[in-house]
């Protein structure tokens, strides 16, 4: 246990982080104790897709997903920015991105979502008031998905960290 909380700890002094903008669902698993399921937002502009209204509809539902591949992420000018990795399947090691019907080339989505794990008592910001967004701070390791580190909702252009007492 030890050696993975150093190797978190290491990744988190020297890999790059970056703020996404992020959407909740699924709050509370009792199994797994109390939990944020978050799917984050990512950038796929110049290097994936120019807008997800040029490619071929694969069915025509508003929420549809058109297509899905696995990427390797990174952090160019504060986004995090997903990168189609051509020819490899989906596996552990590269998380997938999924791109839905409309949606534009910034606002592609991450699979699986990341878990920001709370405690038991703390005020969970659900729903989120019209207006507001929520996001999250990201640790961005060279393989794998991004660890969570704190959650902040802006409106109106104000940041407010949320700590979770």
């Amino acid at each position: 246990v030890s050696s993975v909380a150093a190797k978190y700890l290491y990744q988190r002094w020297s890999c790059p982080r970056v703020w996404t903008r992020v959407e909740i669902f699924d709050p509370e698993l009792p199994m797994r104790g109390r939990y944020l399921s978050l799917n984050l937002t990512l950038d796929g502009c110049g290097n994936t897709y120019q807008t997800a209204n040029q490619l071929i509809p694969l069915r025509t539902a508003p929420f549809a997903v058109l297509d899905s591949f696995p990427a390797m992420l990174s952090v160019k000018n504060n986004r995090l920015v997903a990168t189609r990795i051509p020819g490899v399947g989906p596996s552990n090691l590269n998380p997938t991105v999924i791109v839905h019907k409309g949606a534009p080339c910034d606002a592609l989505r991450l699979l699986p979502p990341v878990n920001f794990y709370i405690s038991e008592h703390a005020a969970v910001p659900v729903p989120i008031q019209k207006g507001q967004e929520l996001w999250v701070e990201v640790t961005v390791p060279p393989r794998g998905l991004p660890r969570p580190i704190q959650l902040a909702l802006k409106q109106d252009g104000a940041w407010k960290p949320l700590a979770f007492q």
